[in-house]
């Protein structure tokens, strides 16, 4: 049970951190702060519980490993369940830490991804799905290079921690910024309204975006 209740966990703080970073410190820190944040959370996960459970945290990553013949199939549903659970717990607690400011409102966001109106940058439908198809490819690709045999192991989570805040950076004015269904349910379950009713596009997105990525690696590692 220990590989599980780590990506649990992992997922847990990833919206904690991450998404808190936005709905506690986000007009302190900027679009740049939260990005590092979500970069920085990956970074420690990675070398704490990588050697524990891989470090999916992360329903696209474990399914593109399972697809791609690097994580046996039999474990991909507990470790999605694990994730999305996580995820939720996550988000509780940072509702619970928020309630905590007299001025607190979910009307505020509270990190939910969406599109058109919902988008921080008034960005269409289809400008998000492009956004999170693309930026979520670009993570997979990143977690199936180090699966390389010559990858150098030992920088695995600043790797994986720089491909994060960098994809955040571009994606945040688009969609909020996901790349993670797991971490977009998180705070979606606790805003409900448009942020569930939006999600969709967000799962769409990211099941593509495993597509994408295993047919460019496989490609990419042919040639």
């Amino acid at each position: 049970m220990g590989k599980y209740l780590a990506e649990g966990l992992g997922t847990c703080l990833l919206v904690l951190f991450g998404c808190g970073s936005a709905v506690l410190a986000g007009p302190h820190i900027g679009l740049v702060g939260v990005a590092l944040a979500f970069g920085f959370t990956l970074l420690l996960l990675t070398y704490w519980l990588g050697p524990i459970s891989g470090c999916h945290i992360n329903p696209a990553v474990t399914l593109t490993l399972a697809f791609t013949k690097k994580f046996p199939m039999r474990d991909v549903a507990p470790y999605i369940a694990a994730q999305l659970v996580g995820g939720i717990i996550g988000g509780y607690l940072l509702l619970h830490i928020a309630q905590g400011h007299a001025h607190f409102s979910l009307d505020a966001g509270f990190a939910c991804n969406g599109f058109g109106e919902h988008s921080p940058g008034g960005y269409s439908e289809f400008s998000g799905l492009i956004t999170e198809a693309i930026t979520t490819t670009v993570l997979l690709l990143a977690v199936l290079a180090t699966t390389r045999k010559k990858f150098p192991t030992d920088i695995n989570g600043i790797f994986l921690g720089i491909t994060f805040a960098s994809i955040y950076l571009v994606s945040m004015p688009v969609t909020n910024a996901s790349s993670n269904i797991a971490r977009s349910l998180g705070v979606a379950v606790i805003h409900g309204g448009w942020a569930m009713h939006q999600l969709w596009l967000f799962a769409v997105a990211q099941l593509i975006a495993v597509v994408l990525a295993i047919v460019l690696f496989k490609v990419l590692e042919e040639n």
